[in-house]
């Protein structure tokens, strides 16, 4: 074994000559050779084509950014329009809150002068009836007591009056009632 590892050195050796290090010229044209006409390939058929594709990548991008752009603003857009109408409805809301505010100010108001003319109403009715009432029962009093006066004083007098003289006292008595009424009556 020692032996199969000292004869690859020698072989090694052998090999690492100066002229076997550098290509040799056939071999540095063959490559040059090579090299130009991939070259060319290259910057003919390839190179175009990526260029193609490079281009139509950056136009597409940039077309993206564009739209994206143009959505922006129209989003932008659309923000201030939704918010302008926001704030329009809340205006009009707020335009509705006042004038259903003052409709109800004005149909409490209408509602109120409206009681208070039925409650006016109402007592000027009752003190028509009370007159009526009143003027009822002074009339109905006037019969009694003209009724009461005409016996009284027949038995007074002890003979009865005419028609003519009982109306006559009736009359006469009940202006003294009036009289005696406004100055507090005592009786009579």
């Amino acid at each position: 074994m020692l032996v199969n590892i000292a004869s690859s050195v020698i072989a090694a050796d052998a090999v690492n000559d100066k002229k076997d290090l550098y290509p040799h010229w056939n071999e540095l044209i063959v490559g040059a050779i090579a090299f130009t006409i991939l070259f060319v390939f290259m910057w003919k058929w390839v190179m175009p084509a990526i260029n193609k594709l490079l281009e139509q990548r950056r136009q597409k991008i940039q077309g993206d950014l564009e739209k994206a752009e143009h959505a922006r603003r129209e989003a932008q857009s659309e923000l201030a329009d939704y918010r302008a109408q926001l704030a329009g409805a809340r205006d009009e809301a707020n335009r509705i809150i006042e004038e259903g505010r003052r409709t109800a100010d004005q149909l409490r108001k209408d509602l109120q002068a409206k009681a208070e003319r039925e409650a006016q109403a109402t007592v000027a009715r009752a003190q028509e009836e009370i007159r009526a009432e009143r003027d009822r029962a002074l009339q109905e009093l006037k019969a009694r007591v003209g009724a009461i006066a005409v016996d009284l004083a027949g038995r007074v007098v002890g003979a009865s009056l005419d028609e003519k003289a009982h109306a006559k006292l009736i009359d006469e008595y009940i202006a003294q009632v009036a009289e005696g009424d406004g100055k507090g009556s005592g009786g009579g």
